[in-house]
């Protein structure tokens, strides 16, 4: 089995005081990945996050950067295709209502910083300061979130 090295970049973040910091990132590793490795996440709530990002993956809720090749009928022609302009799986189905679920499970006001940081891979603080929020409220407020969510998604303790 070959290894392959582990891609870091650094980058600048603000510590706590305010100060410039240089920090070393795995660009392979989510932001709720980064927290649960370093023990600000239990169990429960990373595995209900990535549930949540799973749901919102399956549904085919994110951004589109690759070609469509559903067969989309050309302009005034009605071949076999035309009927079939986007039709969903069973399976897509369902992941939408899960995530939908699950959000509305997290709450108003708490779902903003859950999509962010488990669906959109938003850093935490990047997702406190595009809230407006203080530094360090984020945590406290996800995993508020992740508790609701790992209930309903049924997420053992």
């Amino acid at each position: 089995m070959v290894r392959r090295p582990h891609a870091y970049v650094q980058q600048m973040i603000e510590d706590p005081d305010g100060r410039p910091q240089s920090l070393s990132v795995h660009i392979g590793e989510s932001p709720l990945g980064w927290l649960h490795a370093r023990g600000l996440l239990s169990d429960r709530h990373y595995h209900a996050g990535d549930a949540l990002r799973r749901d919102w993956e399956r549904a085919g809720l994110g951004a589109r950067v690759t070609m469509c090749w559903d067969g989309a009928p050309l302009a005034g022609r009605g071949g076999r295709n035309a009927a079939r302009a986007h039709d969903p799986s069973l399976s897509q189905m369902a992941a939408r209502e899960r995530f939908d679920g699950a959000i509305r499970a997290a709450g108003p006001g708490l779902a903003d910083i859950l999509w962010r940081v488990a669906c959109a891979g938003e850093g935490l603080a990047a997702a406190e300061k595009a809230l407006g929020w203080p530094t360090r409220a984020g945590k406290l407020v996800l995993t508020l979130a992740l508790d609701r969510v790992a209930d309903w998604y049924k997420v053992p303790s």
